[in-house]
């Protein structure tokens, strides 16, 4: 699916006849929050509701729930709407304490009640640091640098997010496991929840695939997220109407395809996501399966890493951080991995005049692992792999 398709379908969504509504990100509220708060900590007024802009450029005004000042603080909550997906943030209240920082630091980040605290690596952010991620953090930043300006202020503020209840809500997540401890995660790559439905999701699936082909496109690219889908977009230099947003739906565009062929596909991943793919999965929902580190070890093993290696990767918190083990012994696991995945996927097209092409990349967007263009009409039927 084009990003300019998603964003129509997203609006869509907000039609009464749709059933289904988009919301925003815990990163987005927080943005929010922390403006609010910096404007008020100079101003002594509130805005609310409050805008922000968001990493795709739309502007949305979010209403404040809650209001504090405080001996050189202030205060602000905003509730998380997210539409109609099942997040387990839904309703929940997330909240933003601005302070003065020292001169020159620039935004710091800490973690309040309810937001957890990165005690593991292979995660986006280091141990040590609360858990909010890239995105969020350079929003945030952004919107204190938005408020600094029109105010002619330094900007050097500490910032600190938490989410009343947010550690409770924490053991329905996967956050411990993934060693986030005393809470949840600020997350959010653009700032809009889009609702978690198979059957609207696929439909766009399919859309984006007419599309191009209608365009007369021999080349479409399906990625699992926006990270993916603008290293692709570079990596081949794709036009917006060859990107298709696949999201974990990877089984539902190859079977499309299969059936609506479409010369060249690409599909582009992150390291986790693509690590499923290669033990089978075609659904790449947490739901549907976890990353199976036992396979990672013996694709190491394959690809002639020694034993100890194995070893490490199985004692790894994160696919991220089997694939750091693996860099650091010299070992190009991306390539295997790669491999694996395009069996996967070339086994749904079987008989069909389709090419896949597997591109592994890592959360800076730079190529880790690699399956070549290969005509999938001799690929073998492929059992899942558990």
């Amino acid at each position: 699916m084009t990003a300019r398709l998603s964003r129509t379908i997203a609006k869509d969504m907000t039609k009464p006849d749709r059933p289904l509504r988009y919301g925003w990100t815990t990163g987005a509220c927080a943005t929010a929050a922390a403006k609010a708060a910096y404007t008020a900590l100079l101003t002594g007024e509130f805005p609310d509701p409050v805008e922000v802009t968001l990493p795709r450029g739309p502007r949305p005004a979010f209403a404040l729930a809650t209001t504090a000042t405080g001996e050189g603080s202030a205060t602000a909550g905003v509730v998380k709407d997210a539409g109609d997906d099942p997040d387990v943030t839904h309703g929940a209240l997330i909240v933003a304490t601005v302070r003065r920082g020292a001169a020159g630091s620039g935004v710091t980040f800490h973690a309040g009640e309810g937001v957890g605290t990165v005690t593991l690596p292979g995660l986006p952010v280091p141990p040590g640091e609360p858990a909010i991620n890239p995105v969020p953090r350079q929003m945030l930043r952004e919107a204190i640098e938005e408020v600094a300006a029109a105010h002619k202020d330094t900007g050097d503020v500490e910032v600190e997010i938490a989410i009343p209840g947010g550690e409770a809500l924490a053991a329905k997540t996967m956050n411990l496991r993934l060693g986030i401890v005393g809470g949840l995660s600020i997350l959010g790559t653009t700032g809009i929840v889009v609702p978690y439905s198979c059957s609207a999701w696929i439909h766009s699936i399919y859309s984006g695939v007419d599309v191009a082909r209608a365009a007369g496109l021999n080349h479409i690219a399906g990625s699992t997220g926006a990270a993916s889908e603008a290293a692709v977009q570079k990596m081949h230099g794709l036009p917006e109407i060859a990107l298709i947003d696949m999201g974990d739906f990877v089984g539902g565009m190859l079977k499309y395809v299969r059936t609506h062929p479409v010369p060249r596909v690409t599909i582009a991943g992150g390291v986790g996501k693509m690590t499923k793919l290669a033990q089978g999965l075609l659904d790449l929902h947490s739901r549907a399966g976890s990353v199976d580190l036992a396979v990672l070890a013996k694709l190491a093993e394959k690809a002639g890493g020694p034993p100890a290696l194995g070893a490490r990767i199985l004692a790894a918190n994160t696919a991220a951080e089997a694939f750091t083990q693996a860099e650091a012994a010299g070992l190009r696991l991306g390539d295997e991995v790669a491999r694996a995945a395009w069996e996967t996927a070339a086994a749904v097209v079987a008989g069909k005049p389709v090419e896949i092409e597997i591109a592994v990349f890592d959360r800076d967007g730079r190529l880790v692992g690699h399956a070549p263009f290969k005509a999938a009409h001799r690929a073998p039927p492929r059992k899942r792999r558990r």
